[in-house]
Formats: C-alpha cells, sequence, structure tokens
C-alpha cells in the first residue's frame, strides 16, 4: 500500500468566519436587543443596502437582492425579518476592522477582525459569528490549519490546545474566550445561561461539543499549485501541526482519505474550486485568481453562511430536544413535558423544512450539510421523542382519570346503598345539628359520605378552575417572554 505524502499548498487569500452558539433567556431577549443597540451593533434587513459592503473586508460586497431570491420564500421571512418584534433569526451586526497575532507553536499569523455578528434565534438560542481574515500575504496550508485549530477553542483544557496567545497593540488575551467576551461581545456575556454543573463557557449548553467553534473558511492558494486529497482531507480536519509542532494529517490510510474526501466533497467547480463539510467546518479551497472568485466570495459572505448557519441551529435545536428530554422527570415535570411538546411541535412546523433553497448548487450544500450534521437521525430520534411523550403523558392522564373515576365510583356506590334521604330531612331549612350527635351507625356514614363527596366536587372544581388559569398564564409567559 502507498504512503499517504504531505503535499505543501501556499495559501494567499484566507477568509475565516467562525460561529458559536450560547444560551440565553427568552424574557431577556428584549434587553438583550437594546443592550446590542448601546453597543453600536446594528439590526440586520435587506433593505439597508447601504449594509452591502459594511462588514465583509475590503472590496467585498455582498448582494442583498441575492439573498432575497436564494432562500424559499416560507424560511426567507424567518431568516430576514423586517422587524425586531417578529421572532425570527434577528441579526445585530458590528464593524470591528481591528489587527490581531496570533502566536502558537512558534508560528505567528496576522489577522484581521472585519465585524461580528450576534444572531438572536427562536427559543432562546443565540450564534455569534466572528468573521476574519489572513492579514499577510501568503501563509502556509499547514500554518493556517494549526491557527485555525486553535482559534476556534475557547477554553483550551488539553495540552495540545494551550499556549497561544492574541496580541493587540498594548493588549494580549491569553484565550480566545477572552478576545471574544471581554473585548469584541461584552454585552452577551450578562445574558449567556450556564450550567452551574458545568465548568467553562459551554455551561450554557450541556448537550453540545465542548468550547469549541464550528468553521467556516474561504481559502485562495497560489493559482499554479494542484488541489489534492490529502489536503482536502487536512482541511476537513483542520489537522495543522501535533503537539511537537511538525505537521500532520490524522489518517495513515489513503484509500481512508480517497473515501472520506470522495463522501463530503462538492467538486462542482472542479478542478479549481472545491468545498468539503465536516462536523467541524465548511471549506472553500480555490486555486483561481482572487480577481476571478469575486462573486464566489460575496457568496461565502452571503447566501452559503446563511445557508451554514441555518443548518447549524438546526442542529442545536434537536440536540437540545433530545437533551431536555432525557432530564424529564416524569413524576414531577408533567407541565414541563407539556411545554416540551409544545417546543418540540412549534420548531418542527416554523422552522424546520428539510428543502431551504431554490438554487441548485443551494440544494447540494444543503444535502452535504444535513449528512454531516445528522439532522435527519437527530430528526427521527427527536420524532421518537415526540412519540413517548404523547404516550407517558396519555398513560399519566389515564390514570388520573382512573384514579378520580374509582373515588367518584365509591361514593356513589356507598350514597345508593345508604341514601342520602337518611339524613336530608335534617338538611332541610335551617340545621339543627344537635340531632347530629343522635344518629345511628348507618345514618353517619351517609353524613360522612355526603359530606365528603360535596367536598370533593368542591376541591376538584378549584382545583381544575385554578390549574386552567395556571396554565393560561403559562402559555401567557412563554409567548411573551
Amino acid at each position: 500500500m502507498d504512503s499517504l505524502v504531505i503535499r505543501p499548498l501556499d495559501i494567499t487569500d484566507a477568509y475565516m468566519n467562525y460561529l458559536f452558539p450560547f444560551s440565553f433567556r427568552e424574557k431577556d431577549r428584549q434587553k438583550l436587543m437594546e443592550q446590542l443597540e448601546m453597543h453600536h451593533f446594528t439590526f440586520f434587513t435587506l433593505d439597508k443596502e447601504e449594509l452591502q459592503d459594511k462588514y465583509y473586508g475590503n472590496n467585498i460586497k455582498i448582494i442583498h437582492e441575492e439573498l432575497d431570491q436564494f432562500f424559499l420564500p416560507f424560511i426567507e421571512d424567518k431568516l430576514f425579518p423586517a422587524k425586531t418584534d417578529n421572532r425570527g433569526f434577528l441579526r445585530y451586526s458590528k464593524v470591528i476592522e481591528e489587527s490581531f497575532i496570533y502566536e502558537v507553536n512558534d508560528n505567528k499569523t496576522n489577522f484581521i477582525i472585519n465585524s461580528v455578528d450576534i444572531i438572536l434565534c427562536p427559543f432562546g438560542i443565540g450564534i455569534i459569528t466572528i468573521r476574519t481574515a489572513m492579514d499577510q500575504e501568503q501563509e502556509t496550508l499547514t500554518n493556517i490549519l494549526d491557527h485555525i485549530a486553535h482559534f476556534r477553542v475557547l477554553e483550551p483544557k488539553l495540552a495540545f490546545d494551550k499556549g497561544s496567545k492574541i496580541h493587540q497593540e498594548n493588549k494580549v488575551f491569553q484565550t480566545t474566550n477572552e478576545l471574544v467576551f471581554d473585548y469584541i461581545c461584552q454585552p452577551v456575556k450578562p445574558f449567556i445561561i450556564h450550567n452551574e454543573k458545568l465548568a467553562g463557557y459551554y455551561g450554557s449548553l450541556p448537550y453540545f461539543e465542548d468550547e469549541r467553534m464550528h468553521s467556516s473558511l474561504f481559502l485562495i492558494a497560489n493559482n499554479k499549485s494542484e488541489i489534492t486529497e490529502d489536503q482536502l482531507f487536512r482541511l476537513a480536519h483542520l489537522d495543522g501541526k501535533d503537539i511537537s509542532g511538525n505537521e500532520f494529517i490524522s489518517s495513515s490510510n489513503p484509500d481512508y482519505v480517497k473515501r472520506y474526501v470522495q463522501n463530503r466533497i462538492h467538486d462542482r467547480w472542479a478542478p479549481y474550486t472545491y468545498t468539503i463539510s465536516s462536523e467541524h467546518t465548511q471549506v472553500t479551497l480555490s486555486i483561481k485568481k482572487k480577481e476571478q472568485l469575486e462573486q464566489k466570495i460575496s457568496q461565502f459572505m452571503s447566501v452559503y453562511y446563511y445557508n451554514l448557519m441555518l443548518h447549524y441551529y438546526y442542529k442545536i435545536m434537536l440536540l437540545k430536544v433530545s437533551f431536555e428530554h432525557s432530564e424529564v422527570s416524569w413524576a414531577k415535570d408533567k407541565r414541563y413535558v407539556e411545554e416540551l411538546i409544545e417546543l418540540i411541535s412549534k420548531f418542527n412546523s416554523r422552522y424546520y423544512f428539510e428543502e431551504v433553497s431554490a438554487r441548485t448548487e443551494g440544494k447540494e450544500l444543503t444535502k452535504k450539510l444535513r449528512e454531516v450534521f445528522r439532522l435527519q437521525n437527530l430528526f427521527e430520534e427527536v420524532k421518537q421523542t415526540v412519540d413517548e411523550l404523547y404516550r407517558a403523558q396519555d398513560n399519566q392522564s389515564d390514570k388520573r382519570h382512573n384514579s378520580l373515576l374509582f373515588m367518584l365510583t365509591i361514593f356513589t356506590v356507598v350514597s345508593g346503598i345508604y341514601g342520602m334521604n337518611l339524613v336530608i330531612e335534617d338538611w332541610k331549612g335551617k340545621t339543627d345539628w344537635a340531632k347530629v350527635s343522635g344518629y345511628s351507625f348507618f345514618e353517619w356514614i351517609a353524613l360522612i359520605t355526603s359530606l365528603t363527596g360535596i367536598g370533593l366536587a368542591v376541591v376538584l372544581i378549584g382545583y381544575t378552575g385554578g390549574k386552567r388559569i395556571y396554565d393560561r398564564y403559562r402559555k401567557w409567559k412563554r409567548d411573551h417572554y
């Protein structure tokens, strides 16, 4: 069997977007939006044409009309709401345009953060996007991948992830987490929900991948180069350098590399441009001249960004539902089960669609994303969850009704045997309670049965009425918060 050779590649331009999710309380949505506006974040809408070239870097302009036409109508109005009171994907963007130096493994990479997005999604999920670009003439593929693999780690815990620093003029950030939450996204930090049982940032989403951002990359290589399978494989796995600082690839089997790449590659524009998707990243690599890629870069920043973000959100929500189902205490969380069923139903009917794009290439990339994110498998699990929840709720409801029916039957039978007429005469007009002490044994049974039955009926009516009022209040609260 042939040995696997790592072929060098020089990158002349690199656009690197990083996405990561967080959780916030729906009741704090309005306060969070106000804080974002106070910190100079702008609400993004398609009718603001002045935003088309504001956030994406020098000489990069997206076309809002293309965004409008790329997605199917039933998802378009949710992705691009015209007002902040619409419950869709509310995007707030801010220009950063500051230069940084990332130092790791004795290598320094100059990059610029062009802008940041904070997208408030339905059901208390948010996604932060950091748009960066390489700020130097050229870099090797190995160093670029090493930079990306380390930068996407918010809180390094493994020895391999540690040892990096981010320099910005007179500031030094020890971790990406410090850069993001203490510098460029400060207004979000107080609103993030943390799970007290879990340490670190991702306590906010205990069911999601720990401490790593998803990356979306557009790389332009020297136009005299040739794109090879080992390079595409390394891109999909972000294989830069090993812990010793040597370039590496996370496989020794050429056949495995070939199969992996073939299953995940989108080669519509081969042999000059390829896109490969994995659970960690989606990368477009091209050996065309930058001037020939203006439209592709524009689409990378617009339609393909939104397509990736939407399916990333699908993955988060499906994991969220599965996790919350596993945390349900059936005996104590009857109302929570009802809310979980409602959450699943709303998500499925309003936001989750298998077809989201009207374009052929959009459908092809969507198919790849659904495969690498395992959305169909996760959705089948959620459907099974709904069935289980409905079944469990029906069983509990049947048990409650049977218990109630049993109690009422007992009172009816006892009342029928002894008859309330044994004591009813004493209740006409003004009740003479002095006669009660002279009741016989059977009259006492009739009296106790009657009073207990009446009391039980009053309690049940009160409980049912109170429960309906409380349920209406909870529903109102969920809808408004």
